[in-house]
């Protein structure tokens, strides 16, 4: 039986501009209200530290919506906190700190294959209160063998500069990748698919109003 889905104005908790190509891509209604904080990592394994930085973020902006910062709408709002880390051999990646710690990335990821996971967390808030929920989502991504030429080449392009595990896939990073086996938007940094799947079982709706 068709269930009618309650609209919700979605929040970004994020300033990465893939997510936001993303959300648009499929017709979100959203906007754009960054954490500022810095997170920090307490959990070991990856796709618990990617769902615990995804929820630091999204509770900085929460508290910040509650605060009065953006007035909430009719509808309610949700908030959408999202982190992305590679990991290779057990060892988590994330942006590189320098020129060097990029090079040192993709040395260790070329020929290889790793794993990528996003972290997800969604704050439903429909102005009586909160509802949380997160999920995480892992692909996994073989790297072709490159030279350390090339290597250098790609890093002084400045691509990999913001990016987990130092190369991004939606760019010039693409030449490196040899197969993936998941979800590509995962990838890029957040796993679309699946969130518009999990907000259907919280019965949310957050594509743009016509």
């Amino acid at each position: 039986m068709y269930r009618k889905l309650i609209h919700r104005k979605l929040i970004l908790a994020s300033a990465s501009p893939r997510r936001r190509e993303l959300l648009a891509q499929v017709g979100a209604d959203f906007i754009v209200l960054p954490a500022a904080g810095e997170e920090r990592i307490t959990k070991e394994q990856p796709q618990e530290a990617v769902m615990e930085l995804a929820l630091q973020k999204a509770m900085e902006v929460a508290e910040r919506i509650a605060k009065g910062e953006i007035p909430q709408t009719g509808d309610g709002m949700l908030v959408l906190g999202a982190d992305t880390v590679v990991v290779c051999d057990g060892r988590i990646l994330g942006k590189p700190r320098d020129e060097g710690d990029a090079v040192e990335m993709l040395t260790r990821l070329q020929g290889r294959t790793h794993q990528v996971f996003t972290g997800v967390a969604l704050i439903d808030m429909p102005g009586d209160g909160q509802r949380v929920s997160r999920f995480y989502q892992e692909t996994q991504v073989e790297m072709f063998p490159v030279s350390e030429a090339e290597i250098l080449d790609y890093v002084k392009s400045g691509e990999p500069m913001d990016k987990a595990g130092a190369y991004g896939i939606q760019g010039r990073g693409v030449l490196l990748v040899r197969e993936i086996r998941g979800d590509y938007s995962n990838v890029v940094g957040l796993p679309v698919a699946e969130l518009y799947q999990r907000l259907g079982q919280l019965g949310i709706e957050i594509s743009a109003k016509e």
